[in-house]
């Protein structure tokens, strides 16, 4: 067997098979330009996978990762730690919503919780929920309510209250006491809708009714994206958000923004918290933090729930959670060098500067043959084709496949394509991959 065999890589996602029978290899990448294998450039329409948001080939952030391992490679943050860890988490709290701090409504972020991946990011909120509302002598609240469609990582929590169904399918039962809230998709209603759509708040009542089923005292957290990614690029109706945070603070229920996509520029503000002016209680944060250079994840934590952990004798462990590579030396650096960026170059304004022409652009393609449906959030957008008959996804993969083959590169799920172009990319980046994934359209049945 040679190194370079294509069947010893499981890939996660994929169709592995129909990759293997003709592969999409990528050899280098700069700004937003990737190599493919065989010589040509793909102009990457998708931030690597929702991350690569300030372009690839960072010089800045390849030197803080080399400085960094050079320096100091690795030191475990299990009762020891290094100082770019806490310089990162205080850089981080800079960029959040401040809330508020007076007595009794500390809802402030205070603290951060890293760990590897959006993944582990959620597992890590949801641990957070439960222990926050067991020290307060409320350990029967134990109930998580996530939304249909919703993506929340891998893991079994995550997994559990995702709401993706291909996701699901395979594994069972998952964790017991899970709740779905629905979608608020309806192309009936709100098809090609620019930004957010106004049909749709409503829908945020339904946690009313699984309060009324289970019982307040019963849930922990409601966990969802401000936009979904995965599902299909789903903004939130106007007004729906608002109406889950004021459910959950009625209800004493821990509000998580799972923000892995939408933060670090996505919307056009650092977080579409600030963007949206919607104070969760914990925060989920990976993708963009180290810019897809290495993994990283983190939870912003708000006072009241630090606050609450922090009891027992003074050297008992208040919360029995973490990773080996929790704070990673190497990905601290990382992500410094990432905020260091974006500050200077003003990048997580830059993409609301282009959002306006990149929601122009996407939307031209209303009235394409087999367009269904465009909607876009930030500098994010869906294009959702009609199914063939009885044959779900089959277009959507035939022109992801053909987009990749004309030189760029766009997301599929379903069949809808997805666009998520860097903070970095100029109006002509938008018009080709707007006319390229137009054009491949056109050219499928």
């Amino acid at each position: 067997m040679i190194p370079n065999d294509l069947s010893a890589f499981l890939m996660p996602f994929s169709a592995n098979r129909a990759f293997k029978s003709s592969p999409r290899l990528v050899v280098g990448g700069k700004g937003m330009i990737l190599k493919s294998a065989d010589g040509r450039d793909v102009l990457d329409g998708m931030s690597g996978l929702w991350c690569v948001n300030l372009g690839h080939g960072r010089e800045e952030i390849a030197d803080a990762l080399r400085a960094q391992a050079m320096e100091l490679d690795y030191v475990p943050s299990y009762q020891v730690a290094h100082p770019k860890a806490f310089e990162l988490a205080n850089r981080l709290l800079d960029i959040l919503p401040k809330g508020r701090n007076e007595e009794g409504q500390n809802d402030a972020f205070t603290n951060i919780f890293f760990a590897n991946s959006g993944s582990e990011a959620v597992e890590s909120a949801l641990k957070i929920a439960m222990a926050f509302h067991y020290v307060r002598g409320e350990g029967r609240r134990t109930r998580l309510i996530g939304r249909a469609r919703g993506f929340h990582g891998s893991g079994f929590a995550g997994t559990s209250v995702g709401g993706v169904a291909l996701n699901r399918r395979q594994f069972g039962n998952m964790l017991p006491e899970v709740d779905h809230l629905p979608h608020t998709l309806n192309i009936s209603e709100a098809a090609f809708s620019k930004g957010q759509p106004g049909w749709g708040a409503h829908l945020a009542d339904e946690l009313e009714n699984i309060i009324q089923l289970h019982g307040a005292h019963t849930i922990a957290a409601v966990i969802v994206e401000p936009m979904s990614g995965a599902g299909g690029v789903i903004p939130p109706p106007r007004g729906y958000l608002e109406k889950l945070r004021d459910i959950c603070t009625r209800h004493h229920i821990l509000l998580i923004f799972d923000e892995v996509i939408t933060a670090f520029g996505r919307t056009g503000a650092a977080t579409a918290s600030e963007l949206l002016g919607i104070q969760p209680d914990l925060i989920c944060l990976a993708k963009g933090l180290t810019n897809g250079t290495i993994p990283m994840g983190a939870v912003a934590i708000s006072g009241k729930i630090y606050k609450a952990l922090m009891t027992g004798p003074e050297n008992s462990i208040e919360f029995l959670h973490g990773y080996t590579y929790s704070g990673h030396p190497v990905a601290s650096a990382a992500g410094l060098a990432v905020l260091g960026i974006a500050k200077k170059d003003g990048l997580f304004e830059r993409g609301a500067e282009l959002a306006p022409y990149f929601e122009e652009a996407v939307h031209s393609l209303k009235g394409t043959t087999n367009v269904i449906d465009i909607r876009n959030f930030g500098l994010a957008a869906g294009v959702e084709l009609e199914p063939r008959g009885g044959r779900p996804g089959e277009r959507g993969f035939e022109v992801f496949r053909a987009c990749f083959e004309q030189g760029i590169l766009s997301r599929v799920t379903g069949d809808i394509l997805a666009l998520a172009p860097a903070m970095i990319a100029e109006k002509t980046h938008i018009d080709q991959l707007v006319e390229t994934l137009g054009r491949v359209i056109r050219s499928t049945s």
